[in-house]
């Protein structure tokens, strides 16, 4: 999938996981954040998401802890932040709602996990959810 940024650019939500990921540990996540920023994709997230990543962030990884006040500030910088608008409640966890309630508002292609719940839909109102290595087979 070849895409022009600038007329129509393929939107993706990083579901907190892979954000985490692509910022801890590297590989496929952090492929794709590279893609995000060099701005050859479209990252979505929302308020409520950003304060789930500032949670976990703090809790289970404190050593990204320190440099979180400047990831926040260019995740804010780089991402479309959304405000849904709508109550889901279509999974499990009431936590993956709020990420299908965002990549619906900020009409995304994708939704970028690692969360079976969510991997479980496959598809949900047009929008693909897929793990990182699928997404950037089909990117």
């Amino acid at each position: 999938m070849t895409s022009d940024i600038k007329k129509n650019p393929v939107k993706v939500l990083l579901d907190t996981n892979v954000l985490i990921s692509a910022l801890g540990f590297g590989g496929k996540p952090r492929q794709i954040l590279t893609l995000v920023l060099e701005k050859k994709v479209k990252a979505v997230t929302s308020s409520i998401l950003l304060a789930e990543f500032h949670e976990v962030i703090n809790k289970k990884f404190p050593k990204l802890a320190p440099q979180l006040l400047l990831i926040e500030t260019k995740i804010k910088k780089i991402f479309l932040i959304v405000h849904p608008k709508v109550s889901l409640d279509v999974v499990r966890d009431k936590d993956d709602n709020r990420v299908l309630e965002a990549a619906i508002q900020g009409k995304c292609h994708y939704i970028i996990t690692g969360d079976i719940d969510l991997l479980t839909l496959k598809m949900y109102q047009g929008i693909k959810i897929v793990t990182p290595e699928v997404f950037l087979k089909d990117f």
